[in-house]
């Protein structure tokens, strides 16, 4: 029986730090032509997810290095979502609001 239960304790074990180590969802929503917020940081492998909040469709992408993207025409009330999978900095803008920024720090 000890066998047993110190192999279930370990699988246990084992289960609660995958989940603890998982990736999370970030929310970033887009409102009156602005990203809120305009700078988040993140752990590497987290998804941004960015809503579009405004009456009007977006457009995000990055040209920074390690995290080019584009994630092409975004429609009002639709989500898109981004992966982040390296520590470092990306700036995602919009290509048809080119005054929206959105700073990204990704974390180890």
């Amino acid at each position: 029986m000890p066998f047993r239960s110190s192999a279930l304790a370990g699988a246990l074990a084992l289960i609660a730090f995958a989940s603890s180590a998982s990736a999370d969802e970030v929310p970033v929503t887009q409102k009156n032509k602005k990203f809120l917020p305009t700078e988040i940081t993140i752990k590497a492998g987290d998804t941004i997810v960015f809503r579009n909040d405004d009456p009007i469709t977006h457009n995000m992408f990055s040209r920074s290095e390690k995290f080019e993207f584009n994630l092409k025409m975004q429609k009002p009330g639709q989500d898109l979502r981004q992966s982040f999978d390296e520590p470092g900095t990306a700036i995602v803008r919009c290509a048809i609001h080119p005054k929206m920024k959105l700073v990204v720090n990704v974390e180890e």
